[in-house]
């Protein structure tokens, strides 16, 4: 079944689509929801309100983009809607985001998660939906209702961050 033959079933309620249109896309949403949160329970309850939404509004969604990507932003606004009282950081001006964080050859990817997942929540946030998803500091900051500066200083962060927990492996 194509895209557009996924999405014209479901907007006529038909389930069978609408399972098939959740199990295509509900690992990979997961993930992110996981990610974004850092708690299973949490990420499931992205998760579940996700899939509602994308259901209720399937009608709205204009083919701009892949349904997948128009999926994972939702993710995303929902993940944030779960910690939005999260203090983001003031924009800081003495950083330089051009350093690059240096990827040992021996390290484990699962303690590389476990380091991001111990991130705080907007440092996780900035960094999991710029260096993973692809989302650009424009579009973080339009999604979480923050500058793009202040996206730009929570990576920095973040990376920052992450490069001392690694150092001390």
């Amino acid at each position: 079944m194509t895209e557009n033959e996924l999405i014209e079933a479901c907007l006529i309620s038909n389930r069978f689509a609408q399972r098939t249109l959740y199990d295509r896309y509900k690992k990979a949403m997961y993930t992110l929801a996981y990610r974004l949160t850092g708690d299973f329970d949490d990420a499931n309850d992205v998760l579940q309100d996700a899939f509602l939404e994308v259901f209720k509004n399937l009608s709205n969604f204009r083919k701009d983009s892949s349904l997948g990507a128009w999926i994972k932003t939702i993710v995303a606004r929902k993940a944030y809607q779960k910690f939005r009282k999260v203090n983001f950081l003031e924009i800081r001006e003495d950083f330089n985001d051009s350093e690059l964080i240096l990827w040992d050859q021996q390290m484990n990817a699962e303690y590389l998660e476990k380091a991001i997942l111990d991130l705080p929540d907007g440092f996780r946030t900035v960094f999991v939906m710029i260096e993973i998803e692809g989302f650009t500091h424009k579009e973080v900051g339009e999604l979480l209702g923050i500058a793009e500066g202040t996206s730009k200083s929570q990576l920095f962060h973040a990376k920052k961050r992450l490069k001392e927990t690694l150092r001390k492996s």
